[in-house]
């Protein structure tokens, strides 16, 4: 199935239906008054996120979504009923803007967030409405109103816990198969993983995590060289960046240092982001090169673990730092949170 993370589409909302003019025909009511009813209210397009989509895949099968207008009013003040509304489920972590100007509109960030993207037309008014003391017989009513409509763009940003980065080939498709249970395409060559890949991580007690493998970034990504930076975005909402480097290349250090700057790059904050330095392929290394490159990080104040993918070398430890490492940070959010509101106490004075 393929990864689709941006799309276009269309949404109409309900026009309103129009409202009646009409007049009491009854036996023995010779003057009978206006009872023409009012149209019903257009439907809505409700945007709804949900945790059961990770792609815009069905954006490429239906791109326009419309909501039912609503009936027109009757006689006898039989109002018309309104339009249904249209439920529009995107993923958790879409960002819808307006496509003609790329104005954001909102960002559906939790599993169950609604927000009315088109709001339906107003129902016409019947004639009782008009009526008045110079004017009993009030022959005039109004149409419903159109509906909201309008092109919109939706951008996926994956929700996950940790976002592995590196340059093309640093093996981070093998360390997301063991880590989890993702099944990801692994060949050694560059390029092999060419959309974002996701896979969870289960260990001991701890809350399982979530891991998105992001595709090989290369230098000048965030200005759209090779893969460009379309899938940098999706590491904006990582806690933490797995940073993988080969370190069987002579050139790590240098490697090391495109990355860093690509992502500083892209934005500023990423450069601050919880990193953990994972040097990949071990069971390739020359003992030589090792002790030069960790000479090279201890300055640098980084979690640095030496694992190899293949052997399984270190990647107990590394499961164990990305856990505890998670859990630290979930303690720290949510005794930021009580900070910033704290509870109200209850005034139990008379």
């Amino acid at each position: 199935m393929s990864f689709i993370d941006e799309a276009k589409f269309y949404v109409k909302a309900g026009d309103g239906g129009n409202g009646c003019v009409s007049f009491r025909r009854e036996k023995f009511v010779p003057r009978g008054g206006p009872n023409g009813g009012d149209g019903g209210r257009g439907g809505d397009v409700i945007l709804v996120a949900t945790s059961a989509l990770n792609s815009l895949l069905d954006f490429k099968f239906k791109s326009h979504f419309k909501a039912d207008r609503g009936a027109h009013g009757k006689g006898s003040d039989m109002h018309g009923r309104g339009g249904k509304d249209c439920l529009v489920k995107v993923p958790v972590g879409s960002i819808i803007k307006d496509d003609e100007t790329g104005e954001v509109i909102v960002d559906l960030s939790e599993d169950g967030a609604r927000f009315v993207i088109g709001h339906g037309g107003a129902g016409g008014l019947g004639n009782p409405h008009f009526s008045s003391g110079t004017n009993r017989t009030p022959r005039q009513s109004t149409n419903g109103a159109p509906g909201d409509e309008q092109w919109l763009r939706i951008e996926l940003k994956l929700l996950a816990d940790v976002g592995l980065v590196g340059l093309p080939n640093a093996g981070k498709s093998t360390l997301l198969s063991k880590l989890s249970a993702a099944n990801p395409k692994i060949a050694p060559y560059p390029f092999t993983t060419l959309e974002p890949q996701l896979g969870v991580l289960h260990y001991k007690y701890y809350p399982s995590c979530i891991i998105a493998d992001i595709p090989g970034l290369v230098e000048g990504a965030h200005l759209g060289v090779g893969l460009g930076d379309t899938f940098l975005r999706h590491v904006e909402r990582t806690s933490i960046l797995l940073h993988v480097l080969d370190m069987s290349d002579e050139k790590a250090i240098e490697n090391y240092e495109i990355i860093s700057r690509e992502l500083a790059l892209y934005k500023d904050e990423l450069a601050e982001r919880t990193r953990i330095l994972v040097l990949n392929k071990k069971d390739q290394m020359i003992p030589e090169i090792e002790e030069e490159l960790l000479r090279y990080f201890k300055p640098l104040n980084l979690n640095v673990l030496l694992v190899s993918g293949k052997t399984g070398e270190g990647l107990e430890e590394l499961k164990e730092l990305l856990c505890t490492t998670l859990e630290s940070k979930r303690l720290a959010e949510q005794k930021k949170q009580k900070e910033e509101n704290p509870p109200t106490d209850l005034n139990l004075s008379e």
